[in-house]
């Protein structure tokens, strides 16, 4: 089993013309979602209030076959993510947000993902990067996604430090370009990823590129995939795809038995990885908002 830490929450998209709609979603839900939809054991930990939204979450994660660990909100409201898309598809984020995990007992796992506003925002915080202290003490695979909001980097100096505090004891980082953007405005996204790589405990960085596609950062050196022409609905979700696609091909490998040793870092297996976590996202684009795909959705099995 995959453990994924951090917030759940209702996407409510509002489209170009001004419909609206609601569905779960959060970048860790979607994580655990992607990953029990590619037949990979997934447990979130998060939470929801004591609300019809929140039921919703709970119904969509466990419809997906992933299980939940729910903790209830002081609010009892569940967190709100209003995307408003342009044209073109892309999303901008308005947020009414609680993130007040308590502190928790990492269950036995294989591995834990952690990443978006639940690695930032206190006091959950302080809660997940316990259970990445007590994955560290396991020797597990820990992997981390940024996953920024622009709502959210307040302070960039301290944000940075944050990010790259936790991902130096992650095994895999993922990134985007938009978030090596705000992180450090005056590098290149290659140069933020370069860093991200020299974490103690950092194996293999991933920064995606949107409709450039993506770049596998490792010892070994830095290796590009494209996707195929996508006729995008919507972006909600795809960065999301992306690394559940990863961590359910990583599984695939058994990579999670010893977390660094395992770990694919030549050319081939990462242009496969890379590749394999392009189309899950291309997929997730070609529909209305976070809506990965089951692996028997894709064509022929991973790409490459």
């Amino acid at each position: 089993m995959i453990v994924v830490a951090g917030e759940a929450l209702v996407d409510v998209v509002v489209d170009h013309d001004g419909d609206s709609s609601e569905t779960p979603g959060g970048s860790p839900l979607n994580v655990a979602v992607g990953l029990a939809r590619l037949d990979v054991a997934a447990t979130l930990v998060t939470q929801v209030g004591h609300d019809e939204r929140g039921g919703a979450v709970v119904a969509h994660v466990t419809a997906s076959g992933a299980e939940i660990v729910a903790v209830p909100t002081t609010s009892g409201r569940t967190s709100v993510a209003t995307a408003r898309l342009d044209e073109g598809g892309a999303a901008a984020y308005d947020f009414d947000l609680e993130w007040s995990l308590p502190a928790q007992e990492l269950p036995p796992c294989r591995a834990l993902h952690v990443g978006s506003l639940g690695t930032l925002l206190e006091p959950g915080r302080a809660a997940v990067s316990d259970l990445v202290d007590q994955a560290v003490a396991r020797d597990l695979f820990v992997s981390m996604d940024a996953n920024l909001r622009e709502t959210f980097v307040d302070d960039r100096a301290r944000v940075w430090d944050a990010v790259r505090e936790l991902g130096s004891r992650c095994t895999l980082v993922k990134l985007s370009d938009e978030d090596a953007g705000l992180l450090d405005p005056g590098a290149t996204v290659e140069e933020v990823a370069r860093e991200l790589l020299t974490g103690a405990r950092t194996r293999l960085v991933l920064l995606t590129r949107g409709a450039k596609g993506a770049t596998a950062f490792s010892a070994e050196g830095e290796f590009d995939a494209t996707p195929r022409p996508v006729d995008v609905v919507d972006t909600v979700g795809a960065g999301d795809a992306f690394m559940a696609a990863t961590l359910a091909q990583l599984s695939d490998l058994d990579a999670y038995d010893h977390h660094a040793e395992d770990l694919p870092t030549d050319e081939a297996a990462l242009r496969r990885l890379v590749a394999g976590a392009i189309e899950v996202a291309a997929i997730t684009c070609e529909r209305r908002g976070a809506n990965p795909p089951r692996r028997a959705e894709l064509p022929g099995g991973w790409p490459g």
